[in-house]
């Protein structure tokens, strides 16, 4: 009996607001996305939604991340002028809050000390 494990791009959902995500863009969020799957495995999925905006000024792009992970999800926001860098940019804040997350959890684990717990008789 085999089981299938999900790959790396069974795990990121890509979504355009307003905007055509062409194969190129696509395969550049999914290549920076697989970075946040190589450093926390336990990840369940990775959502990246690119929302475009028209203003006076020119087009403004928001890219929005949402980590599913156990616990808390994990959720950013970025908005810039420039597509491709907004997701760098997104990865990037993703990839630190995976970091802080991994962090906190550890100095939870370690703060407390099993030897203040010993019964004495």
């Amino acid at each position: 009996m085999t089981t299938h494990l999900p790959s790396t791009t069974d795990k990121i959902i890509l979504r355009g607001v307003n905007l055509w995500l062409t194969d190129a863009m696509k395969a550049a969020i999914t290549r920076k996305a697989e970075r946040l799957l190589r450093h926390e495995p336990r990840i369940v999925r990775v959502r990246i939604g690119i929302d475009c905006e028209h203003r006076r000024t020119g087009r403004e792009f928001c890219a929005l991340g949402h980590l599913e992970v156990q616990g808390n999800d994990l959720l950013a926001s970025v908005i810039d002028t420039d597509a491709y860098r907004a997701v760098d940019i997104l990865v990037q804040r993703l990839d630190r809050m995976l970091r802080r997350r991994a962090t906190a959890l550890r100095r939870l684990r370690a703060a407390d000390d099993i030897r203040a717990h010993a019964v004495t008789a």
